[in-house]
């Protein structure tokens, strides 16, 4: 039988050997892989868009601040009123929402163009006013916890300064930012 096969019949046999062992025989494995790639990119594509579409709905920095600012004022008042377990509360939520901030935009350039890294400046402000507010609180020191919270203020300021908007001047406040709460350490509730 193989007497009669000339050499081009085997070239033959070997080319479409090899070619059904290399998978070209079968067109439906390259389609296969393009659908493959055409699905990769279309997941891609659909993760672009959810990412885009939560960014849209996530706060943004400056309502993550607005919380800031309600409970740094509350704490104020906790402290003023010397009650302590809620000025404790305030530093927890006002530490909380900082954290927050930050991990909504850890770096921000300012006017010149310059990265300005939050996260650091959050850091020293850990380290240094919200410790010694932290400490006065749980010294239960009314004078310790004005001084460490004037320093806060000036710390604050720092930052918005730093984050070219010095416009942003925070201060002790007058009034608390939640007329609802009762700063009464020894109030009997409801009133």
């Amino acid at each position: 039988m193989w007497k009669n096969v000339n050499a081009a019949t085997i070239i033959l046999i070997g080319a479409v050997l090899a070619t059904w062992l290399t998978g070209a025989w079968f067109p439906n494995e390259g389609r296969t892989q393009a659908n493959s790639q055409l699905a990769d990119d279309q997941s891609t594509t659909a993760m672009e868009s959810d990412v885009e579409q939560l960014q849209g709905k996530a706060p943004d920095q400056a309502h993550a601040m607005v919380s800031v600012a309600y409970h740094f004022n509350n704490m104020w008042f906790a402290a003023e009123a010397e009650n302590w377990p809620l000025a404790e509360f305030y530093w927890n939520e006002t530490r909380s929402h900082l954290r927050w901030a930050v991990r909504i935009i850890p770096v921000r350039k300012d006017n010149a163009g310059q990265e300005i890294q939050l996260a650091e400046i959050l850091e020293a402000f850990e380290n240094s006013p919200l410790a010694q507010l932290q400490q006065a609180i749980v010294e239960k020191d009314r004078e310790a916890f004005s001084s460490a919270y004037r320093f806060a203020v000036e710390g604050c300021y720092t930052c918005h300064k730093a984050s070219d908007k010095p416009y942003l001047r925070p201060q002790v406040p007058q009034v608390p930012a939640e007329p609802s709460i009762n700063f009464d350490p020894n109030a009997n509730w409801p009133k």
